[in-house]
């Protein structure tokens, strides 16, 4: 049965947990459960059978923690625990599906502890490797805290084979992550990274869960998975008791698949017989259906914006090609002053920051990649990000942690055959300029086309049109001040009949008129008049901030 399809159509059920099961066989204090694959394998294969006979649909491999850092010191390989562990649970399994289960690394990441992204990605490229070769069906990443970690390992499954692609992470009290993802950042940054279901797991047990799970099916256009933990555990003559029974489980199982999840399993504490009343719970049914809820967003690690839902502010002070302060910090390695500069931008009310660090005579690869870091250590705002090399760009969006917003693309066919595979690739939303070879058009209708062009080759890369947003933004009008209406009817027709997001750079049309501030925040009103969405500005102007206010005010958006 091929997985993917046997999701669009009904409900599967996942196994429970391992290493539950593994402690009442007498795990040798300070052993890896993993390491019972080799040295009890009669063990992990009967507790595969079990959840099997319970009615099981997946098996996962008892891998949790199969990583280089978590097996030092054991005297086992990556490649020993893993192909190991998938015989056993092949054996097992029989007809039914094994997962490859991946858990985290056990070191922070980058900015919070030294792990770096590559260096988690090899990592889970290793797992990924082994389990190919030892034939698993797909691959269940779960348990992570970090969406950065999350996206390592999700490269690392998706470059390193073909199999269907799983993640869940785990929430606490507050309804986020470790590192502060929200249900919606969450969905929004594992939807663009192509995986083909996701969802939650461990966390605060089934009843605690249920308000996350909401947000989850809310917001996901795809299956979404959940595990729990058979409730919060209590410590009881030093071990750890789950106050959850299979009955109570279940109860809270059947909810979540009226709520629309599709996949269903257990966690810590649940067992066996969790997993059969699960599956006398769901057998026959009919799972609801998964809409495609067609929003646009970008995320950072632990914030996501809609577009298109009232006016968003892109702050365009961290731009080397605007900002001859940015430019010499950039070249100069002083980004303390270009975090700075990213915290006012957050405090004056940004929602998006703009950044490049396209300054002549430097590495902008590197410069970029290094201003990228630094900015989203600090700040946790999404990054636009700013370039006209498509390397770049693509080396960015890999290290930048979450879903970006891409601008570089024309409607030059060179130009889209050299972005877009990348925006598709990382799931980006991407920003399309209203130019060709020969320029920006005057007319609004020849504008309409470009972006109609854009959208076209954009969607034969697998681009969604909602990641498109069109920038109207014009750069001479001031030789031709009529452009400025013509662009303002290019903003209203892309919208209209197109159902695009749009941006304009005011920046720049304060810049041609600095002699009179007045014309910049009186274009930025009636652009908003005309329908724009995201306005790139330079926050420190009080008129333009005020314009902004009032709008959202006058509109009804705040």
């Amino acid at each position: 049965m091929d997985f993917r399809t046997e999701l669009k159509r009904r409900l599967i059920v996942f196994d429970g947990a391992m290493g539950t099961m593994v402690q009442r066989h007498g795990l040798p204090p300070g052993q890896p459960p993993e390491i019972f694959n080799i040295i009890r394998p009669e063990v992990i294969e009967d507790i595969h059978r079990q959840y099997i006979e319970a009615g099981a649909d997946v098996i996962t491999t008892n891998t949790f923690g199969a990583n280089d850092l978590k097996l030092k010191g054991t005297g086992y390989t990556v490649e020993q625990v893993i192909t190991q562990a998938v015989a056993l649970a092949r054996r097992a399994a029989g007809n039914k599906w094994v997962a490859l289960d991946m858990g985290p690394i056990g070191q922070l990441m980058e900015p919070m502890g030294p792990l770096s992204f590559e260096e988690a990605y090899e990592l889970y490229a290793r797992q990924v490797k082994a389990g190919v070769k030892a034939g698993v069906d797909l691959i269940l990443i779960e348990t992570l805290s970090d969406l950065y970690e999350a996206k390592a390992a999700v490269l690392a499954a998706k470059e390193n084979s073909s199999l269907p692609v799983i993640c869940t992470l785990t929430f606490d009290q507050t309804g986020r992550t470790l590192t502060g993802a929200d249900p919606l950042t969450a969905v929004v940054v594992l939807e663009s990274l192509g995986v083909d279901a996701l969802g939650v797991n461990c966390s605060l047990g089934p009843e605690g869960l249920l308000s996350i799970i909401d947000e989850f099916v809310s917001y996901s256009s795809l299956p979404v998975l959940v595990q729990p933990n058979a409730g919060l555990p209590q410590v009881v003559e030093g071990r750890a008791v789950y106050p959850s029974t299979p009955e109570v489980f279940q109860r809270h199982i059947m909810t979540m698949v009226q709520m629309g999840v599709r996949l269903v399993g257990g966690c810590c504490g649940t067992t066996p017989d969790f997993i059969r009343a699960i599956k006398q719970a769901v057998e026959g049914l009919t799972p609801a259906s998964i809409s495609a809820k067609g929003f646009t967003a970008v995320a950072s690690g632990s914030k996501a914006v809609i577009l298109g839902q009232g006016v968003k502010v892109i702050g365009g002070r961290i731009k080397a090609s605007y900002n001859e302060n940015i430019a010499w910090a950039i070249q100069n390695r002083e980004l303390g002053d270009v975090v700075s500069e990213a915290i006012v931008q957050r405090r004056q009310g940004a929602d998006i920051l703009a950044v490049d660090a396209a300054v002549p005579g430097l590495d902008e690869k590197e410069a970029m990649l290094n201003l990228v870091r630094e900015v989203q250590a600090v700040v946790n705002l999404p990054l636009q990000l700013n370039s006209a090399s498509a390397d770049v760009l693509e080396a960015s969006m890999r290290i930048y942690n979450g879903k970006p917003l891409v601008r570089g693309v024309s409607s030059e066919q060179a130009v889209m055959d050299s972005i877009f595979p990348t925006v598709a690739k990382y799931g980006a939303c991407v920003v399309g300029c209203t130019r060709n070879e020969e320029g920006t058009p005057v007319d609004a209708r020849s504008r309409v086309k470009m972006a109609e062009r854009i959208v076209s080759v954009a969607e034969s890369y697998g681009i969604q049109k909602e990641n498109i947003i069109i920038d109207c933004t014009m750069t001479d009008v001031a030789d031709h001040p009529l452009k400025a209406m013509e662009t303002l009817k290019a903003v209203e027709l892309i919208e209209k009949e197109l159902g695009l997001i749009t941006t304009m750079d005011i920046q720049g049309v304060c810049e041609v008129w600095h002699g009179n501030e007045n014309i910049g925040s009186t274009y930025l009103a009636m652009a908003l008049a005309y329908g724009l969405d995201i306005p790139v500005v330079d926050l420190g102007d009080a008129r333009i901030v005020e314009t902004i206010k009032a709008f959202r005010f006058l509109s009804g958006q705040q």
